[in-house]
């Protein structure tokens, strides 16, 4: 059942992001197809509402390179609409500990699928909080199987990468890792 949701979901993210949105207008002597580019939640702009996952990220200097690895995916609609999803974040000094060229490689266009599982390895669907994890737990991940969490003291890891910081977001939460996160 587990996986049949999983596949449901992803077949509903990958049609949000391959959406656009058309508008057409009748006058009395034409007809006029206007086709405009869709904005979904990642496009909602304003001083109140609390930033989404995506919007946190942007909002970064050390998220730099998750944040274009999700543009490169073409995560960002997904991962800015509702929810709820957490997401294990690494930061850039994380990615920098891959095989140099590693990041530009899975950027490439060609790679898309396989940055995708990676991405959708470090993303759950819900809303974990450290406090409500638990030693030895496992959570299945959009992409790529089960993360497993350890606790230490008052110290909480993913596969073995320690959760540094948690930020609740309007969409979830991030945690974020010192480690970039591979299915295995």
């Amino acid at each position: 059942m587990k996986k049949l949701i999983k596949l449901l979901l992803l077949v509903s993210l990958l049609s949000f992001v391959g959406c656009k949105n058309v508008e057409q207008s009748t006058s009395a002597s034409t007809t006029e197809n206007t086709e405009t580019k869709a904005t979904g939640q990642e496009g909602v702009v304003d001083d109140t509402s609390a930033r989404n996952i995506v919007q946190t990220a942007i909002g970064s200097k050390d998220h730099t390179t998750l944040v274009a690895a999700v543009k490169s995916a073409d995560l960002v609609t997904s991962l800015s609409n509702a929810g709820p999803f957490t997401v294990f974040a690494p930061t850039n000094a994380a990615f920098d500990k891959l095989p140099k060229g590693t990041v530009d490689n899975l950027l490439k266009p060609e790679n898309k699928e396989k940055l995708t599982n990676i991405l959708g390895y470090h993303t759950y669907v819900g809303s974990l909080k450290t406090e409500y994890m638990q030693d030895g737990q496992e959570f299945d991940m959009v992409f790529g199987g089960k993360v497993k969490i350890t606790k230490k003291g008052d110290k909480t890891f993913v596969n073995g990468s320690e959760i540094v910081a948690s930020i609740p977001t309007a969409n979830g939460m991030i945690h974020v890792i010192g480690d970039v996160l591979l299915p295995k």
